[in-house]
């Protein structure tokens, strides 16, 4: 373990040290904001819900803001992979499997948006996906849409990569500190306190993944960020699953997956999320355990059996499960609050926290030092939803249904 810094007067303090925390810490500097102070209440950066990942990085999205975003992080996977401590990105590429004429028709908009971003994707036929990906059957698809620059990481080794590079860069980890409050001078952020000490700061930025909401209500603010399980398995190594096969991803089944260790991981999105009120447990706690849901792990196989033939049950080796955190409206929050001046959002991932780390600390970048910031970029701000707050209730529903129509089209 990394001896942790000293909790000291810095510019910006970004509260939360998974994947998303690491990494707008590394777009900060890079940017040239150096004196930045991560607080991490763990004892290490990504050990939460980013260790829990299951690592895949697609870039195809339905609209070409989303498309770039995408792209950037890719990008800045491929960045780190050169450096000394590498993010274990393999750009495999993935493949997207229609089995409807509906999902068909989605699939050419998704190929159009990603032209016009400038991502290179092929809509291929089945002797093609057949050739990528051997152990898969094919005769059910309508359409096969490939992108070769896709692929997947290893989740802690993304926050490490993103720690090494940053404190290379001046920025300052300290691990095993614990967040109790945020002072307030005249209304704007002038400080936090912590079980290790005080310090002054003129930006503090909300990473905390399922403590997000708490440490927005530090400030004063209430936000709608809901935690809501999620679930993935890994089985036992396989012959002929290598580790140079693409991501893949079946819409109609609300299936992904990818080789992890010689094994199948295969994960889904379930029709009726388990979801969590962030008001029910304290910041000093964790949100309540995920218990494995084997029928819904055991109905994510069972669905996968129509393309993937095997010679019975696959024996699940790991499971992958956590609190990915999702907003009422699909978006991300990102930017600096007009009600407390120096509190800033980036965070309601809705499960793109550590595929979208690297794009998600450019934006972050961008909302707060350039004096122009993208339509887009305004478009994440959390004051669409101070401004205009909604039921409380409505809102958790809301982004439950942003789970449970994930692969919606």
């Amino acid at each position: 373990m990394i001896n942790p810094s000293p909790v000291t007067d810095s510019e910006i303090v970004i509260v939360g040290g998974g994947a998303v925390g690491v990494g707008c810490a590394y777009a900060l500097a890079k940017a040239g904001h150096h004196d930045i102070l991560v607080v991490e209440r763990e004892d290490d950066v990504g050990s939460v819900t980013t260790s829990q990942g299951a690592g895949l990085c697609g870039q195809v999205r339905d609209s070409v803001e989303r498309i770039h975003l995408a792209m950037h992080s890719v990008a800045t996977f491929r960045e780190l992979q050169s450096t000394e401590v590498k993010p274990d990105w393999n750009e495999v590429g993935s493949i997207r499997i229609a089995l409807s004429e509906r999902r068909a028709e989605e699939f050419h908009r998704l190929k159009a948006a990603a032209d016009a971003a400038g991502l290179v994707t092929e809509l291929i036929d089945a002797a093609e996906a057949r050739r990528l990906w051997p152990l898969m059957r094919f005769d059910r698809s309508t359409a096969i849409l490939w992108c070769p620059s896709d692929g997947f990481m290893t989740p802690r080794a993304v926050a490490a990569s993103y720690r090494h590079n940053a404190a290379r860069l001046g920025v300052r980890f300290a691990t095993g500190t614990r967040l109790e409050g945020i002072d307030l001078r005249h209304g704007r952020v002038c400080g936090i306190r912590t079980n290790r000490g005080q310090a002054a700061c003129r930006l503090v930025v909300n990473s905390a993944g399922a403590h997000a909401y708490h440490v927005a209500r530090m400030a004063g603010l209430e936000l709608p960020v809901f935690p809501v399980r999620h679930e993935y398995f890994v089985g036992m190594p396989m012959e002929g699953l290598r580790p140079t096969l693409p991501c893949f991803r079946i819409p109609e089944m609300t299936l992904y997956g990818r080789v992890r260790d010689g094994g199948l991981l295969l994960g889904g999105w379930e029709p009726r999320s388990l979801h969590e009120d962030p008001r029910t447990y304290p910041i000093e706690g964790a949100p309540p355990p995920v218990t494995t849901d084997w029928p819904v792990l055991d109905s994510f196989e069972r669905q996968f059996a129509a393309l993937f033939p095997s010679s019975g049950p696959i024996p699940k080796n790991w499971v992958g499960k956590g609190w990915p955190t999702f907003t009422p409206d699909g978006r991300f929050l990102i930017g600096e609050s007009s009600q407390v001046p120096g509190f800033v959002m980036a965070g309601g991932c809705n499960a793109h926290g550590i595929s979208g780390s690297g794009g998600i600390g450019k934006l972050l970048v961008e909302s707060l030092f350039n004096p122009d910031p993208s339509p887009y970029v305004r478009s994440l701000s959390p004051d669409r939803y101070l401004q205009h707050p909604g039921s409380w209730q409505e809102s958790r529903q809301h982004a439950a249904h942003v789970y449970e129509t994930y692969y919606g089209v």
